[in-house]
């Protein structure tokens, strides 16, 4: 008998739970089940990501509510669009042997109008984002003045977002009778106030230790140097052949530069961030969940509510700004039970944000090695030799060719015929790895190896514009094949200034800053206008680091950042195709010309 039953939950829900492979509760399923059939209490459960939360407030709500009655008894708020379409069609799932249930999703970036046509067609489960749910209480179509109760999904992270207000108008629109039960990951002070404001004695249960992270992940950073974390990232990477992974960015512009690279190099890479539209959006995530995307490349907010199952690999590419939010990024991996991995890729002067975030996931990281060439191309061939043994054959299509095939290679031994099998991917990861440099920063001699003291003196002072200059940034790097002094030549040649008006280069790995004198920063943005280099578009920004320009530098970034979110979302819909490599070689004036035709697209290295 399925264990569900003996929790409360009616045979019909059961039926399609099973069908969902739903065999034994979860711990906060298990536990959180029994209080809230009763549905006398305020509740408040913590519980890690991916630990089955949905169907601990899912499976109760469709026991408690009148499904005869067409009107709104039930409110779940969630932080993303994602999420709540997740919540609903698990709902709808549960449900599938109950008549009449109608759970309409409500979230932003989708046509209102159907949203509302929805509602008045009458229902039950109103599962929505805070935004777009305040959006059609202000319309005034939707009564929940016969709601009994609104359940609070991933709380902290909606507190994250900046929904509290959002939140509490919501909620004043809703009786003072319910019942509000609040699910959350970690329990900061803002999600305690609301338990305090809204709840009456609630009951309170935690499944694991407060603010830790899910037991069943493994916890790595790798020590490098910053300039060479795109590499190091990538050869994480090819360690790996089978992941399916999420990989972490501060910001947006990180995210779209780090997948755009990744594409130009051969990687199944796409990004998620908050500069696209609802259907970019759901494109991506199809690809991603139905797996012909491997790396999802994503800023915290944008990843929030993914629910993805059999993630193997979560990849902080940069450690987030608040230490807290380093849990429900890992939370993205070892979902339902599995396993994962969360590593991150860290210089010296972040250890100490390691150290913290050990305290609050009560878990250590262990530190590993960034793998060397020749363990990389080991690890390629072994995934190579797996495949040949395991691909499936279609004996009734291949057998009319057999003959001519074998008669081909009759001269070739077996082993001849291993070798060249497994050479078509080995070669090009022998080639690629050849003479690969250790990446690797040891910690005890990191401070002699980069610069010490002054060196971290020097760095912090390269950020900051030379007195009389702007400090801009590019979205071209050495990935693109620049060396300084091509960069230099690629900014005078179109920006039509001087080479003594250019200061500093700080040429990275997918972009670029260089400081410009102040007198000259208008020719530099008049001249990249309109610019493209191999088929995307140039974009030039005032550095969001503290900067020696002027403030007319300032106001003129801000100004033109609406037309870089249209020029980047025209260069998403193309980058998810390309891979091609930034190209030509003919000399202009001491320089590449980078106005000549592409390169042949390359294959992944």
């Amino acid at each position: 008998m399925n264990p569900f039953l003996d929790l409360g939950i009616r045979h019909e829900v059961v039926n399609a739970i099973t069908e969902m492979s739903f065999e034994k509760p979860s711990p906060i399923q298990e536990k959180a089940i029994p209080v809230l059939l009763t549905g006398n209490d305020d509740f408040v459960g913590l519980a890690q990501t991916g630990t089955g939360k949905t169907a601990a407030f899912g499976l109760p709500l469709l026991e408690l509510i009148d499904f005869t009655q067409k009107h709104p008894q039930a409110l779940v708020l969630c932080p993303t669009r994602e999420l709540c379409l997740q919540i609903a069609k698990d709902l709808e799932k549960f449900a599938k042997y109950i008549d009449n249930v109608s759970v309409v999703a409500v979230y932003g970036g989708a046509n209102i109008s159907d949203q509302l046509r929805q509602i008045r067609r009458g229902v039950q489960i109103v599962v929505a984002t805070p935004g777009r749910m305040l959006d059609i209480i202000g319309r005034n179509a939707i009564d929940f003045s016969n709601v009994k109760y609104v359940v609070l999904d991933e709380a902290d992270e909606m507190l994250n977002m900046g929904f509290q207000e959002d939140i509490n108008n919501i909620l004043s629109e809703t009786p003072d009778t319910k019942k509000t039960w609040l699910f959350s990951a970690t329990m900061p002070r803002e999600v305690r106030r609301i338990a305090q404001n809204y709840m009456t004695d609630p009951h309170e249960l935690t499944v694991g230790t407060k603010n830790t992270g899910n037991a069943n992940i493994e916890h790595h950073y790798y020590l490098i140097k910053a300039k060479d974390k795109y590499a190091a990232f990538k050869r994480i990477v090819d360690y790996y052949p089978e992941i399916f992974g999420i990989v972490f960015c501060r910001t947006k512009i990180e995210t779209q530069e780090i997948a755009e690279a990744l594409v130009r190099d051969g990687y199944n890479a796409d990004s998620l961030h908050g500069d696209l539209s609802q259907q970019q959006r759901d494109k991506v995530m199809k690809r991603y969940r139905d797996r012909s995307l491997q790396l999802l490349i994503a800023t915290d907010v944008a990843a929030r509510g993914i629910d993805v199952n059999d993630v193997t690999h979560v990849i902080n590419f940069s450690l987030p700004d608040e230490v807290e939010n380093y849990t429900h990024r890992s939370g993205r991996t070892a979902r339902a039970g599995k396993t994962g991995v969360s590593l991150s890729l860290v210089n010296v002067k972040e250890q100490g944000k390691i150290r913290r975030i050990e305290k609050i996931i009560g878990k250590p990281f262990v530190k590993k090695e960034v793998p060397q060439g020749t363990e990389v191309c080991e690890k390629q061939l072994f995934a190579i030799v797996d495949k040949i043994r395991n691909v499936d054959i279609n004996e009734e299509q291949i057998n009319p060719f057999l003959p001519t095939i074998m008669e081909s290679m009759q001269d070739l031994s077996k082993e001849d015929i291993v070798k060249r099998l497994a050479s078509l991917e080995f070669n090009r990861f022998l080639e690629y790895y050849q003479n690969a440099p250790d990446l690797n920063l040891d910690a005890r001699d990191s401070r002699s190896r980069d610069g010490g003291e002054r060196g971290d003196r020097d760095d912090r002072r390269s950020r900051t514009a030379s007195k009389g200059y702007t400090r801009l940034f590019m979205n071209l790097g050495s990935v693109d094949e620049f060396s300084r002094g091509d960069m230099l030549g690629f900014i005078c040649n179109n920006a039509n200034i001087p080479g003594k008006s250019v200061g500093k280069i700080d040429l990275k790995g997918v972009f670029t800053f260089f400081e410009v004198e102040d007198a000259e920063v208008n020719k530099v943005f008049e001249g990249f206008k309109g610019v493209d280099y191999n088929g995307r578009q140039v974009r030039i920004e005032v550095s969001g680091e503290e900067r020696g320009g002027s403030r007319e530098g300032r106001s003129r970034d801000r100004g033109s950042r609406g037309g870089d979110r249209r020029d980047r979302s025209r260069g998403e819909r193309r980058s998810g195709g390309s891979s091609e490599r930034r190209g030509g070689d003919r000399e202009r004036g001491g320089f590449r010309d980078f106005s000549g035709k592409r390169k042949e697209s390359r294959s992944r290295y």
